[in-house]
């Protein structure tokens, strides 16, 4: 597979990534679903797994500032990426995972783009289940809560669960599977993995 360039490096990303978001909540979104692109990238795109990173990191990069209009999110994206020196291939990558909502955005083709789009709100869920738990960690996390979770639609009521499905759809994977896969990668980078392995 070709290299592929995001014509911006990953702290310069980082760093407009915080001037157009001040919730931490947000940076710490972008930081999350970076690191679940890059854990996927080792296994389907090693060679690009910088660029997959910065995908997940600058995806919802325009949210905070214009999510009164989110069927232009990544719209406004595009010009603050362009402008700081991103590469085409890096706006269409991240305007795909907004195609649900806006026709005219690009719908995902790559395998990098069908697994922002599938991941990127099921994040959001595992995140939103973990912090409910007593140990607040998702490493003793499993599919079997996942699943609960997933069902409850009180529960992360903003989480779309029709997007998840579709995306699941578009790697080919039952949803079991896209559970199982993006718990091990969010718990490939979680800041409490050490600790859990020295308690087994």
């Amino acid at each position: 597979m070709a290299t592929l360039d995001a014509g911006i490096a990953r702290e310069a990303a980082f760093d407009l990534l915080k001037v157009h978001n001040q919730d931490a909540f947000h940076i710490e979104h972008g930081e999350t679903v970076e690191q679940t692109m890059r854990y996927f990238a080792r296994e389907f795109d090693a060679e690009n797994e910088g660029f997959w990173g910065i995908v997940g990191l600058l995806h919802d990069l325009d949210w905070e500032e214009h999510d009164d209009d989110p069927e232009n999110h990544t719209v406004y994206a595009a010009e603050l990426i362009a402008a700081a020196g991103g590469s085409p291939e890096l706006i269409r990558a991240i305007q795909t995972h907004n195609s649900d909502f806006n026709p005219s955005l690009p719908e995902p083709e790559l395998q990098m783009e069908k697994v922002l789009f599938a991941t990127e709100e099921l994040t959001g869920l595992i995140g939103a289940a973990v912090i409910m738990r007593p140990s607040k960690s998702v490493m003793d996390f499993n599919v079997k809560s996942l699943k609960k979770k997933f069902k409850d639609k009180r529960f992360a009521a903003g989480v779309n669960r029709d997007v998840i499905r579709r995306g699941a759809d578009m790697l080919g994977w039952e949803l079991d599977e896209l559970f199982e896969r993006t718990i091990a990668a969010m718990q490939s980078f979680a800041p409490d993995r050490d600790t859990f392995a020295a308690a087994e």
